[in-house]
């Protein structure tokens, strides 16, 4: 059995006991907010990872031709 492990029991559990210190205004209140800041999490993650295939893409994109004018 691991400690990390979270159930549905345990779950209903945590949120009464939040109803009932914060009442039934906060909570929604404070889960938005708890959302808005996995979104923001998340697209922080992405953040490098859409640079990277940026840069990968200049990489293999033709290169530019040279001025001609020096020849």
């Amino acid at each position: 059995m691991t400690l990390l492990f979270i159930g549905t029991t345990e779950l209903l559990l945590i949120g009464g006991i939040a109803l009932l210190i914060f009442g039934g205004k906060k909570v929604p209140e404070m889960m938005r907010g708890l959302g808005k800041g996995v979104k923001s999490f998340k697209e922080g993650m992405n953040e490098p990872l859409e640079e990277k295939t940026e840069e990968a893409k200049d990489e293999t994109a033709d290169p530019k031709p040279e001025d001609e004018a020096g020849q």
